[in-house]
């Protein structure tokens, strides 16, 4: 029987079924499998995937929407991935237009890779930004930021929801919310009573994530990051905007080493909407 060419085989949607399917996939390309994260996406995004005949994927990726249900302002595209025995064939080109029709003409966000790049500016992706992955145990050093943090509770959460819509540009309840189960810990920075940045260390692999990362200023930036490395001893990693230019040298200066740069990319919008100056790091790349 001869094998179906890959042309033929089908994008379909993904489910929390394909959960393991995706973290092999991750894994045959040499990514961290990701339970947690994968977890996270395939229940609150919407993934689509081709399945392999011999068994698995040969391909998936995720699509974040924020806004309006009916009529999402924004969405972001992560975890492009490509089995290897089926690399440099056209499928992550395909998986990426199939995406791109679905879409209409709501605008596209995506952090592109080095590799992963050149395929996005041919189907017209354009780079408005990059960030800095940095990774490490994280050492105080000297007096840190005098910014009052606490742990979040039920009750901060429409504050919560309310400083990030105002900050990202566009509601992302769907995921925001989720924040609390996803998360070892959620943070809150507080002056006067009202909330004025909050952050998240979530568990991936043998490390802490930090996301979303958004405060008033670098100064409550830095206490909300001390904070959470203060209640956990396993190493941070996070997603740094490279404006944010004094946040990036205080986590190297404890401890914190830069391991990758990756691209912001838009399609169908000029600009990210949002005050990236108080945006500092996001949840996750693969989400935006």
């Amino acid at each position: 029987m001869s094998t179906p060419s890959t042309a033929s085989l089908s994008i379909r949607r993904l489910t929390t079924r394909d959960l393991s399917a995706c973290a092999d996939l991750s894994e045959d390309r040499s990514w961290p499998r990701e339970e947690h994260k994968w977890g996270l996406l395939l229940a609150a995004c919407t993934g689509y995937g081709i399945d392999d005949p011999d068994g698995g994927l040969v391909a998936a990726c995720v699509v974040t929407a924020y806004g309006p249900q009916d009529q999402p302002d924004l969405a972001a595209i992560g975890m492009v991935l490509v089995s290897e025995r089926h690399a440099r064939q056209g499928i992550g080109r395909r998986l990426m237009r199939h995406v791109m029709a679905e879409s209409g003409t709501i605008p596209l966000t995506l952090h592109a890779t080095p590799y992963g790049r050149p395929l996005y500016e041919e189907l017209g992706f354009k780079a408005v930004g990059r960030v800095e992955m940095v990774r490490g145990h994280f050492t105080p050093s000297g007096p840190e930021p005098e910014v009052p943090t606490r742990p979040a509770t039920a009750e901060d959460l429409p504050a919560i929801l309310r400083l990030d819509e105002e900050v990202f540009g566009t509601d992302r309840t769907h995921m925001i919310t989720r924040l609390p189960a996803f998360a070892d810990q959620l943070r809150v920075a507080e002056e006067d009573g009202r909330i004025t940045g909050y952050a998240a260390a979530w568990p991936n692999m043998d490390n802490h994530v930090v996301g979303p990362l958004i405060a008033r200023d670098t100064q409550t930036a830095k206490a909300l990051i001390a904070s959470l490395a203060a209640h956990t001893d396993s190493p941070l990693r996070t997603d740094i905007d490279v404006r944010h230019e004094e946040l990036l040298a205080w986590v190297k200066e404890r401890g914190l080493a830069s391991t990758s740069f990756n691209a912001v990319m838009t399609y169908g919008i000029g600009e990210l909407p949002g005050d990236w100056a108080r945006r500092f790091a996001p949840l996750t790349v693969a989400a935006g």
